[in-house]
């Protein structure tokens, strides 16, 4: 029984959005298709720990969902209007020569359509394209669930009221539509990378590894766009420290104490043949294209001593000029810790904390910086708001035993 429960949840993470485009494509409407396929699964859920597993769990969820959303179109008697829909979409012409077919990347421009919200664009790609529910959605934006549920209808209503395409967007429009595209893709393979849920796995790698891919379609529509080669590099050189960040006993382990051996050399290496393009096209880089190089020079030092840090703080300089951020100033703050020292760096971590106290990993640095100058009472207070914050198990566990192996009394409970 466990493992029929184990397959079924490890097939909604491989085929939840090829069945939500494959609908999509069908009917026109992502409500239909987001309903049917979620009875589809529920569906199976029901029947395949007495029936078993089919032999092709996609194939099977594609039709029981194609069913659930005739019946769902027959219940509102508009099957004629919907069906005559579903028809036009097999008889459209078939895409110009060098577009991708592929149904996910169509569905991802359709989710991230400039008419939508930056946040609503991010909340409907990671519902529709990447499967996860609202709750876990709306931890992600720290809004209640009600209201995410609220956003996610809105935006497929008004994709449906406005008659938004559902295709890969002319040759001509392209550049203006992939920088909103990217900018969802890292926030998707980010909630994959360090996810936001107590009830999830820390790491999930069925959103990393999606994200990894529509990010290659879309490089190979654009392989001249240094942006996209930038943001594929840096979820590769990410990536391909996957299995080093998490230990046995489920707790993140930091850059400084992960095993480099274990590290993917072949993801590694094409992060940084990436890196080394673009550096040697002689353009401007972008946010992406910077966050690639901070990283391809952690990813160069066969061990953390040997890691170029005045190269990290150049490059962090360089980003807080493209992307003036507090999240950047924090990061350049700790690299800039490894070279002035921690006392130096907490200058300037502290003076964020107006823009920055609702954000974990900002308490989690303060706490490092405190803990490593010997202030363990001011770092203990700094690790408990850190951890309040922090929605990932394996962080979450992380900070506890830093923040336990502090000298002094614990906090009382």
């Amino acid at each position: 029984m466990s493992d029929v429960r184990e397959t079924i949840t490890r097939v909604h993470h491989e085929e939840w959005a090829r069945v939500v485009a494959s609908l999509t494509k069908r009917f026109g409407d992502l409500d239909v298709a987001e309903e049917a396929a979620a009875e589809a699964f529920a569906t199976a859920v029901e029947r395949w720990p007495d029936v078993g597993v089919p032999p092709n769990p996609g194939a099977w969820l594609t039709t029981t969902a194609n069913r659930k959303a005739i019946d769902r179109l027959r219940r509102e008697n508009k099957r004629d209007d919907k069906h005559k829909e579903a028809q036009m979409s097999y008889d459209d012409p078939p895409e110009p020569l060098g577009v991708i077919d592929d149904e996910r990347l169509r569905l991802i421009f359709t989710c991230c359509h400039p008419a939508l919200s930056m946040e609503t664009r991010v909340a409907l790609t990671l519902r529709m394209v990447g499967g996860l529910t609202v709750p876990e959605i709306a931890r992600a934006f720290l809004v209640q669930e009600t209201a995410m549920g609220q956003r996610i209808t809105r935006a497929k209503a008004k994709i449906k009221a406005a008659r938004i395409p559902y295709r890969v967007p002319d040759t001509e429009d392209l550049p203006r539509r992939v920088s909103g595209v990217l900018t969802v893709l890292f926030i998707v393979f980010n909630e994959g990378y360090l996810a936001t849920g107590p009830d999830t796995d820390p790491v999930r790698h069925e959103l990393t590894s999606e994200a990894i891919r529509l990010t290659r379609l879309i490089r190979a529509l654009m392989p001249d766009d240094g942006e996209v080669a930038g943001l594929l590099a840096l979820m590769l050189l990410t990536e391909a420290r996957r299995t080093a960040r998490v230990s046995a006993s489920g707790e993140l382990v930091s850059l400084d104490e992960q095993d480099r051996g274990s590290w993917d050399a072949a993801m590694v290496a094409e992060g940084h043949r990436l890196v080394r393009e673009r550096l040697a096209a002689g353009v401007a880089p972008g946010r992406y294209q910077i966050l690639a190089a901070i990283n391809a020079v952690h990813t160069s030092a066969r061990d953390v001593r040997d890691t170029d840090w005045s190269q990290v703080v150049a490059l962090y300089g360089q980003l807080v000029r493209v992307d003036p951020s507090p999240i950047v100033e924090l990061n350049r703050a700790i690299a800039v810790a490894e070279l002035d020292g921690p006392e130096v760096a907490l200058a300037t971590v502290d003076r964020l904390s107006e823009k920055l106290d609702g954000y974990h990993a900002f308490h989690a640095t303060r706490a490092d910086l405190l803990r490593r100058m010997g202030q363990s009472q001011q770092a203990r207070a700094a690790y408990d708001k850190a951890i309040e914050l922090a929605g990932n198990t394996a962080e979450t566990a992380y900070l506890t035993r830093r923040r336990d192996q502090l000298a002094g009394p614990s906090k009382p409970s």
